[in-house]
């Protein structure tokens, strides 16, 4: 097994992972794992730690986190240019735990721990948004599992702002029925592969994984290897109905909705009529407009 250099996020999981890393560090040592560690010290850290890292010569790169210290340690590596001589490892102690679900890791970081010594090597796809920052500036961020914007960024601004700290689904949901309060609906001008139409939507959603928000089955069918975005498109639907409905997302029985559809496409572009926030990854990252394109088997993941 080679030298990994471990990412330790001690916020993610509420908190929790500061609690766990004493127990993974001394299960990894009795495993006999050669490795280093770095802990972040605020929001980005991982992105820079990720970079020392691979610029340091580390071909193995674990995540010891959440959904967010994911997204972090992929852009950082990313960004170095050697995204695709390096791998990932993850193990994962974060509040929702939703990119995992869909690879095949152990939410149970004894059974990561000890599968990060076996591992087997999958080749996954990433995916980039290109929007605006706050100066107006064009951005991209790459981000593993999902991406989106409207009612679903919204969501997630809420519950980091007020509610990270009840953890997983109860967080979620209290983000979600926050915003019922204020949130409308948006035209938008979408174009899926080049094909146009205008829609009025509640939120567009990116994924290349199955699960995001908590454990909802937002993309029943997303296969994170194919090249390929399964787009969920909610459309005009009353707040009413999306209550209403929300039970059958954790189902992941919602498509058959009337006002529900899900596109596969590997490039979707999104302009708004209005403000529209967008989130990558559970983490707020600019405003419409925006461009999603799909990086095919760009990611080294150990599972």
């Amino acid at each position: 097994m080679q030298d990994a250099m471990l990412i330790v996020n001690p916020t993610a999981g509420a908190g929790r992972t500061a609690k766990k890393w004493p127990y993974i560090k001394q299960l990894l040592k009795h495993f006999g794992l050669r490795f280093e560690h770095g802990i972040t010290e605020a929001p980005g850290h991982a992105i820079e730690l990720a970079k020392s890292a691979v610029g340091r010569g580390y071909k193995l790169v674990v995540s010891v986190g959440g959904d967010g210290t994911i997204n972090e340690i992929v852009n950082g590596i990313y960004a170095t240019g050697e995204i695709k001589d390096v791998e990932l490892g993850i193990i994962g102690t974060g509040t929702g735990s939703d990119y995992i679900r869909t690879i095949g890791v152990s939410r149970h970081y004894q059974e990561s721990c000890h599968h990060l010594m076996n591992p087997v090597k999958m080749s996954v796809d990433l995916g980039m948004v290109e929007s605006l920052d706050d100066k107006g500036h064009t951005d991209k961020r790459i981000f593993a599992n999902f991406a989106g914007l409207g009612f679903d960024a919204e969501v997630v601004r809420a519950t980091t702002n007020k509610y990270k700290s009840l953890g997983g689904k109860p967080a979620y949901l209290m983000g979600l029925f926050s915003t019922f309060a204020t949130y409308k609906n948006h035209d938008i001008h979408l174009s899926l592969d080049g094909q146009k139409e205008d829609k009025k939507i509640c939120t567009v959603v990116m994924s290349n994984g199955k699960y995001g928000g908590g454990s909802m089955l937002i993309a029943p069918n997303a296969d994170p290897s194919d090249g390929l975005f399964d787009v969920l498109i909610i459309g005009d639907i009353s707040k009413s109905d999306l209550l209403r409905s929300l039970p059958r997302i954790y189902r992941g029985t919602h498509l058959t909705h009337p006002k529900v559809s899900l596109k596969r496409a590997k490039i979707v572009e999104i302009y708004s009529d209005g403000e529209m926030s967008i989130q990558a990854d559970g983490e707020l990252i600019g405003e419409a407009p925006a461009r999603f394109s799909v990086l095919p088997s760009a990611l080294n993941i150990l599972v």
